[in-house]
């Protein structure tokens, strides 16, 4: 199956047409992951700016020093920020940093945006939008909070369906933190779970301006066609904006995707010219003196060995590049590769479970056991969601037996006492290699929900540098640690009973969850 057909022009507008296979390594002896960026912008940056983080306690000091340092911008998108003391916390560095800004001399440069999920973040009486006010009223020259809510819960369906049960039409699932030039991804929310004992997974792109604009300006795009909250707590579209479930909804989404991918294609038209000129001024016949005379002295930047792509998922928007991209990857991954992949959430689309099945390199995956299960011990309905995930995993386990593939597509199951499993993402090992060479790191989950209702991002970091190399293969070690491998016996334990109403329930609201 040819690859760059995979790629065909799903995208509006149309991608340019990939000219080799994707996985040739190019003339100029680039990585092999090149093919990428005919759908996204590609950013070069220097490994040395890439910090992996491995414990929620040290993301969530992260996010304090950063907000308190901030000058220019900060930036959060998240699916919601939660109620407790850690939360509110980070909303008096907040605060604080906004008063600073608010006494320099002239008018304040800082710019406080926030983007959270309108049916999430008004869940109960105290909610995101009332941590969020406060900051609104105090600042409300610098303070933006956009709710996004889906244009799929309308009409009859958004007056029936109760608090929390919407929640499974649609969600603005993107958690991206960003403060001035720095940025981290994460598929952590602003909650205090994911500030303690709730694993996930943090990259930190630090002093990365262009990474920075772009992500600013995506949140800012979906910002726009979303209601934002006023200082009463009452929500409103911006000026000559369409309703997103009052309006029409192809409109809608039509001006959603226009706007989404204003950004992606402005950022990938400006990186091509800055990579045509490096590669340019790089090349024989170009003077030392011309370079340096463009450059000011000390600014010469070191050449980069990482790479960072942005994927971007919107199927409500038609958007569709993190799942052409990773379809791509598991399409291409060549025999004796070694694909780590983890979700908290083990619910793959029919397609990924396809490819898994049906291709030749090596998977390990990693999911959630019932008891580190986000829903584990929940009230009502909820609760018996870890029993449906533990029936999807014995269904893909009995394929991947049937098949005789257990060799090759190994599951293993996270377990920590006291913890919850929250990461999600893969790392691909090329074959004969000890160290990953790719990433995917953000907050899509691999399943239907990821694919096809919910808003996503998450960033593909190709390196060449081999102690960023070995930072991510540790990371990966640490996560698998904690883990043990499936089998056949993991499905006779009692905690793994799953009731017969839960079997029937399961296929019918499995693209729910």
């Amino acid at each position: 199956r040819s690859s760059w057909l995979l790629l065909a022009p799903l995208l509006s507008p149309p991608a340019p047409v990939i000219t080799a296979p994707p996985c040739s390594l190019c003339p100029e002896g680039a990585h092999r992951f090149q093919w990428i960026r005919n759908l996204v912008p590609e950013f070069g940056i220097s490994s040395s700016h890439v910090k992996v983080l491995s414990s929620p306690a040290e993301f969530y000091e992260l996010l304090k020093v950063q907000i308190k340092a901030a000058k220019q911008r900060v930036v959060m998108a998240s699916l919601y920020l939660g109620t407790g003391l850690l939360e509110q916390e980070l909303v008096y560095c907040l605060e604080e940093t906004l008063e600073k800004s608010l006494q320099a001399k002239g008018s304040p440069d800082l710019r406080v945006s926030i983007l959270l999920d309108y049916t999430r973040g008004s869940r109960g009486r105290k909610n995101s939008r009332t941590m969020l006010i406060p900051l609104l009223q105090r600042f409300p020259e610098q303070v933006r909070v956009s709710l996004f809510h889906t244009p799929n819960l309308r009409g009859l369906l958004r007056l029936l369906i109760p608090e929390r049960f919407n929640e499974t039409i649609g969600l603005q699932h993107i958690k991206v933190y960003l403060f001035d030039d720095n940025v981290i991804l994460s598929g952590a929310n602003l909650s205090d779970l994911y500030f303690t004992n709730r694993q996930d997974r943090y990259v930190l792109l630090r002093d990365s301006p262009e990474i920075a604009d772009f992500f600013t300006e995506l949140v800012d795009a979906i910002g726009d066609v979303s209601l934002q909250l006023q200082q009463d707590d009452t929500v409103q579209m911006m000026e000559g904006m369409v309703h997103p479930y009052q309006g029409d909804k192809v409109a809608y989404c039509e001006i959603a995707n226009r706007r989404v991918m204003e950004v992606i294609n402005s950022a990938r038209t400006r990186q091509e010219l800055l990579h045509a000129k490096t590669f340019h001024s790089s090349q024989p016949g170009s003077s030392l003196l011309s370079q340096q005379g463009s450059q000011a002295p000390g600014s010469l930047k070191p050449e980069p060995d990482t790479w960072i792509y942005p994927l971007i998922q919107m199927k409500p928007f038609g958007i569709q590049i993190d799942e052409m991209v990773t379809e791509t990857l598991l399409t291409e991954a060549e025999r004796d590769a070694r694909i780590y992949l983890t979700t908290g959430y083990f619910n793959l689309t029919q397609a990924y479970m396809d490819l898994i099945l049906g291709t030749r390199a090596e998977y390990r995956i990693l999911l959630a056991s019932p008891e580190v299960n986000g829903f584990f011990g929940a009230k009502g309905v909820a609760g018996a969601i870890p029993a449906a995930y533990v029936y999807i995993e014995h269904q893909f386990y009995s394929e991947v037996c049937c098949l005789q593939q257990q060799e090759r597509v190994q599951l293993q199951e996270y377990s920590r006492a006291g913890w919850t499993f929250h990461a999600k993402g893969l790392w691909l090992y090329l074959a004969g290699s000890d160290l990953p060479c790719l990433t995917l790191i953000g907050s899509p989950n691999f399943g239907y929900r990821s694919v096809h209702r919910d808003l996503e991002a998450q960033v593909a970091i190709v390196t060449e540098n081999k102690a960023l190399q070995q930072q991510l293969h540790q990371e990966q070690e640490q996560l698998y640690l904690c883990s043990g491998v499936v089998s056949t016996s993991t499905f006779e334990q009692p905690s793994r009973y799953v009731k017969l109403w839960v079997k029937l329930v399961t296929p019918l609201i499995k693209n729910f969850f």
